[in-house]
């Protein structure tokens, strides 16, 4: 398995499995570690690895993000990395968790935002936590060992308390209905990739998940080789743990595989809607200029249709 890879597709899970004797779910607590060396905190030097399995059969890695200089609430955690990397490959649910730490209050609530969050599974792998881990009567299946989410946060408030039935869910398609405002722009992109990275942004924002604030948003980044990235904004219910587009689209960077560092991000483009409630300018500017401080950063504002 190539270690800087944050997908493994369902038919090398199951070879591995078969070859370790053991089913694809007993494979998730083995790769937690592999998912923890991918991890970039060099604040806490604390690496967190979540792997997830889902219903697709492929496993998922998830790390937590740092980034020096910046207030702490611009950090990513595994969880959240995890399920923006699903979103990204198009993975219509999540079924099982192994994580290296109980996650936080936080990453319990950003679950919340799944269809049927309190079925979602989730094992502890590291020992001082094992006592998290709920096992059944039937103790000789290590299936039994993940413990729903439901037992994490048994008292939840989320996407029920708030939206309509019909409203969908982080990782079901959204269709935002946007489209560019032709004369709303706060600046002007220059080099072969323009239109490319202005429309990959505005995908990202006609995919975003902003039931709550009704201001759905976008980032696309691109390296200097050309590459582009893109994330879409995801609320939650609580507010606080939602995930801004840049650090989104970071996640795309970072799963990339390409292991670069944030000075090879050259360019990035953000789309929001001109009359937004809530921006996201003026963080993700601050944001790209730590990390990146040549990249060129362009803001376009969209419309719903």
């Amino acid at each position: 398995m190539d270690p800087t890879r944050f997908v493994i597709n369902s038919a090398e899970a199951e070879q591995m499995a078969k070859q370790s004797d053991q089913t694809v779910l007993q494979l998730l607590p083995s790769l937690v570690k592999s998912a923890q060396a991918l991890a970039r905190p060099p604040i806490s030097n604390y690496h967190v690895g979540a792997v997830g399995l889902g219903s697709s059969g492929r496993i998922f890695f998830g790390v937590n993000l740092e980034f020096p200089g910046l207030p702490l609430n611009h950090s990513v955690h595994a969880e959240q990395f995890l399920i923006t990397n699903l979103s990204l490959n198009a993975e219509p649910r999540l079924k099982y968790l192994a994580v290296s730490a109980a996650p936080c209050g936080h990453c319990r609530q950003f679950l919340q935002e799944l269809r049927g969050a309190p079925d979602v599974k989730i094992l502890i792998t590291s020992s001082e936590d094992e006592k998290e881990n709920k096992i059944s009567n039937n103790c000789n299946n290590k299936n039994q060992e993940f413990t729903p989410l439901s037992d994490f946060l048994p008292h939840r408030f989320g996407p029920d308390d708030l939206l309509e039935k019909d409203v969908p869910l982080l990782l079901e398609p959204h269709r935002n209905g946007l489209s560019f405002c032709s004369d709303l722009c706060n600046g002007k992109i220059n080099g072969d990739n323009d239109d490319d990275l202005k429309y990959a942004a505005l995908e990202a924002a006609n995919m975003s998940h902003a039931p709550y604030s009704r201001c759905p948003s976008g980032v696309a980044l691109v390296d200097v080789e050309g590459k582009i990235y893109k994330g879409s904004y995801m609320e939650s219910a609580a507010y606080n743990p939602s995930l801004p587009p840049v650090q989104a689209a970071i996640i795309a960077y970072v799963a990339s595989g390409g292991g670069g560092g944030y000075e090879r991000i050259a360019g990035a483009v953000l789309v929001e809607k001109a009359d937004a409630v809530i921006k996201q300018e003026h963080t993700a500017r601050l944001l790209l200029q730590s990390i990146s401080p040549k990249c060129e950063f362009q803001v376009f504002y969209c419309k719903k249709n």
